[in-house]
């Protein structure tokens, strides 16, 4: 049976590489959406994966502005009648050249409250055996944070809505200057990661029914370590890297495993298809 599947953020580097592998792997007739907020860089990546003999479809769309997520959300719920593979990988990226406290808004508004208008636009439209995951990191494990801040992301007491407003509180303590003070970590991306995975775990937890009856899986994946644009201004050492070609492989197997085998991960934060501990 043909697949409906969208890739957000997904005009480079590793989800240029998963819209790559599902044109690959899902079965004929298939439709992959490669998601892009630039609709010029969009298209240039479509045409590089058509040279390749590969089909997918340009999706326009800006994580950080509800009506694009909610104007494409429609239009696959027009088009398709629902969605197979939600891949929630948008990102914006941080540099060592601006403070953090420069950067950190649009940094929580892409990765966090963007998966918080996926989840939101995209959640309902799911099909039977369908798959909502997000691309995160090893780094959104709650044993990361000072436990002073574990029950803010306490995912079976936490909403979705909860965690925004702690991600808003926390940008204007980042902004400010005062997170340190408040026990939270120096470096956004580790709050940003375990922010990212609570929402995931407290949305399977509220479709838990749903999801075992239906087969559907919500997960959060980390990819390891990718060499990209992203990637290399952060660690010294790049030689273990994957390449996007091959972390994309690593991670898509969620997608294109029976229901009942993926089904083991809802829930979870996976990495190489081993349950990383939230705690």
């Amino acid at each position: 049976m043909s697949k409906i599947a969208l890739v957000t953020g997904a005009n480079q580097g590793l989800g240029y590489a998963m819209v790559a592998r599902l044109c690959q792997e899902l079965p004929p007739g298939s439709t992959v959406y490669l998601g892009a907020r630039d609709p010029e860089r969009g298209e240039a990546a479509v045409a590089r994966l058509r040279e390749q003999g590969l089909q997918p479809s340009l999706a326009r769309l800006d994580v950080t502005d509800d009506a694009s997520v909610q104007a494409l959300a429609e239009t696959v719920a027009r088009r398709h009648g629902g969605i197979d593979i939600v891949l929630s990988n948008a990102a914006a990226r941080i540099g060592k050249d601006l403070p953090q406290a420069v950067q950190v808004r649009t940094f929580i508004d892409t990765n966090n409250h963007g998966t918080y208008r996926m989840i939101r636009a995209f959640g309902h439209l799911l099909r039977d055996g369908g798959r909502f995951l997000v691309v995160a990191s090893s780094f959104g494990s709650l044993s990361k944070l000072d436990s002073r801040l574990h029950h803010r992301f306490d995912p079976a007491t936490r909403s979705l809505e909860d965690i925004e407003r702690v991600m808003d509180e926390y940008v204007e303590l980042v902004e400010r200057g005062e997170a340190e003070l408040h026990h939270w970590p120096a470096w956004i991306n580790i709050p940003s990661k375990v922010a990212q995975v609570a929402s995931m775990k407290i949305y399977a937890r509220q479709r838990q029914a749903e999801a075992t009856e239906r087969g559907l899986t919500i997960a959060a994946l980390c990819p390891g370590l990718v060499d990209t644009d992203a990637s290399r201004p952060w660690f010294d050492d790049m030689s273990s890297a994957q390449s996007p070609a091959d972390a994309a492989k690593n991670v898509l197997w969620i997608c294109t495993e029976p229901a009942e085998s993926a089904r083991v991960v809802h829930g979870e934060l996976v990495q190489h298809r081993r349950v990383i501990p939230w705690l």
